[in-house]
């Protein structure tokens, strides 16, 4: 199972996010190459993720759905 991925992490610049392993940026062991793979916020941004969450309104209660009618 892989790991869960973190939104915003503390310091993505330290982890090599390219695999499931998120080594450390000095020592990977994926065989990435030898450049680390950058954290989707260095890239785009602390809001990369909105887009890719569920909105859900947090003023508006849910609508109940109605019963169905008896059948006669």
């Amino acid at each position: 199972m892989a790991k869960k991925f973190p939104l915003l992490p503390a310091q993505p610049q330290r982890v090599c996010w390219g695999c499931d392993l998120y080594c450390p940026s000095e020592s990977m062991r994926c065989g990435n190459g030898s450049v680390r793979t950058p954290h989707p916020s260095e890239l785009f941004g602390e809001d990369w993720a909105l887009g890719l969450l569920p909105e859900t309104p947090a003023s508006e209660p849910p609508v109940p759905t109605p019963a169905p009618a008896p059948v006669d």
